[in-house]
Order: C-alpha cells, then structure tokens, then sequence
C-alpha cells in the first residue's frame, strides 16, 4: 500500500500574489488525482506537526525563531523569494511533520511506502537560513529522524528536483551515514552543486553532484541516473531511502526545466524502487519539493504516485 500525507494547513502558506510557489499547486493536484481516481487508491493521512526540538536536529533555534516570530507579527520576507505569512511557521512544521509520520508508518509495516505532499518545500533550506521558498529542510529532518529514532546508519537522499539541494548538501556534507545523490540543472539557481562538490572528512566521497546542461535530453538523464542509482546508491545498501521530488525537470515547467516529460518521473520511481527492494524492503518516502506547471504538476504527481503504487 502507498500512503498520501497531507493537510489543508499547506494553503494557508500564503506567499503573496504572482508567487510560482503558491497553494494553487497542491489544491489543482488533488483536484486531478480525485478525477483521474488514484486519489481513492491510496491511504490518505494527516501528519503530526515537527516538534521545535526535531527541527532543531538540523536548523538553529535562532533560525527557526525568527521564523515563528515573523509568522507571529504579521510575515514577512526572509529574501526576495522566501516569504512568511502568519500562518507559514505552523504549515512548515506539518511539512516537516509529514514525513516524520510517514517513516514511522514505513517502519511500523503499516504502509509500504509514502508520498507527502506538503509545502513549503524544503531543499534549499540550510542549517542557519531559509532561502529558494524553503523554510525548513523536510527531507534534512527526515533523515535526522530516522538516525535518531531507528538507529539507521545509512540513508540515501535522492534529489531529482531541477534545482540544487543545496541544503540538503550542507547538512551532510561531512556524515558518511548520508548519502545525498542530486541531478539538477547547472549553472542554475543557487549556484551550488558542481562534481567536485563530494563531500568533506570522513563525508568525503558520499555527496554525488551530476549537473546538466540545460539541453539534456530524457534518454540521456535516465540513464545517467539509472547508472548512478545502481554504481553509487546500490553499493552503499541503503536502509531508508529518502526522495525530494521537484518536478520542475519538467519541460514545460516555468520557472526552470530540463526536458523530461511527465511519464519519465514514472520511470525515476520505479527504478528507485527497486534499488530499495534490493537494499532495504522497499523503505522510500518522498516528498515534493519544486514543481510550478500549475497545469501538469499534477500529471507529474500521478506519474510518481503510480510508480510507488505499481508492483516492481
């Protein structure tokens, strides 16, 4: 069974108007997986919220203050794209939350696996700023989760959004326990992510960049990725395996975009799927980070939902 996490408090992060991150995103997706009946497929759950002290596991009481107090004043900008509304802290802490509550479903055998589909995003988000319309790092809390929680000392992050996790990368970029595996357009939005960029001390070798031109075409990015998955990810035998879904690799996709197509995400899950049937029981949760193509973001989630439901 694949379980779906979500709440109605991720519409009421308002981002202001004009927004590419807005609510929209997450209310046209349920529209469409309701008609296209995938939505009554799958186990729908709320989540709990993140506790101040899981947050904590990855960013600064200062950094996580300051955004309770601009939600509590009113909102406000953190940089030019990041904004905080009043009712923001409360949204990102179910976003963080989200995906606490679907590792333990995983873990409890209770589902097989999980998507969360939550805003604000998380990837850019580092352990002393929010940036790129993150505010906390969800997947960053997750993976801290779980090494608290379980015990687990080898989890793989993949990151197939078109921008950088930059956030994700700092986190850790010195802890071998974490493998991060990122494929994102380059030079792009926030600059970082080149192949150098491996990791440091004992991390050192357990950071995986592949940046690509803006011209990369599908054929080429899967196998690329079908090459790493099976090199780098499968040899370093996951026991969790993590996923920030952006879909804004889409080709139509406004903000950004390369040029996969919505059934290539299908193709993306299924083979990352069977990485982790092989390494660790089929333990995947994902979650969404960017996808701004208010038309066919949805079409993208149901092509990644479909690939966690189907069987391997």
């Amino acid at each position: 069974m694949t379980t779906l996490i979500y709440d109605d408090v991720y519409l009421k992060h308002d981002t202001g108007a004009n927004h590419p991150e807005n609510a929209a995103r997450l209310i046209n997706t349920i529209e469409y997986l309701r008609s296209a009946n995938i939505w009554q497929t799958l186990d729908v759950k709320k989540p709990r919220a993140a506790t101040k002290e899981e947050v904590s596991a990855v960013h600064t009481i200062s950094q996580i203050e300051q955004i309770a107090e601009t939600a509590e004043t009113g909102g406000g900008h953190l940089d030019p794209d990041t904004y905080v509304s009043p009712d923001s802290y409360e949204a990102a802490l179910y976003a963080s939350g989200a995906l606490l509550t679907a590792i333990d479903l995983v873990m409890d055998k209770k589902t097989g696996n999980a998507f969360c589909l939550v805003r604000p995003p998380g990837h850019h988000a580092t352990p002393t700023r929010s940036m790129g319309f993150c505010l906390f790092n969800n997947v960053a809390i997750a993976a801290k989760y779980i090494q608290s929680r379980y015990n687990i000392d080898r989890i793989v992050i993949i990151d197939w959004d078109v921008h950088h996790g930059n956030g994700t990368q700092d986190t850790f970029y010195d802890d071998p326990s974490v493998l991060y595996f990122s494929m994102h357009k380059y030079p792009f939005y926030p600059g970082t992510g080149g192949k150098e960029e491996t990791g440091r001390g004992s991390g050192s070798g357990f950071t995986i960049n592949v940046p690509l031109s803006y011209n990369t075409q599908p054929q080429e990015y899967i196998k690329i990725f079908k090459d790493m998955m099976k090199k780098r990810v499968k040899s370093f035998k996951p026991q969790f395996v993590l996923i920030s879904s952006g879909f804004d690799a889409y080709r139509l996709d406004p903000i950004s975009g390369l040029s996969l197509e919505a059934s290539d995400f299908n193709t993306l899950t299924k083979f990352t799927r069977s990485i982790a049937n092989d390494c660790c029981e089929g333990r995947v949760v994902s979650c969404l980070e960017g996808g701004y193509h208010l038309l066919d973001l949805p079409k993208c989630v149901e092509e990644h939902l479909n690939g966690l439901v189907c069987d391997i």
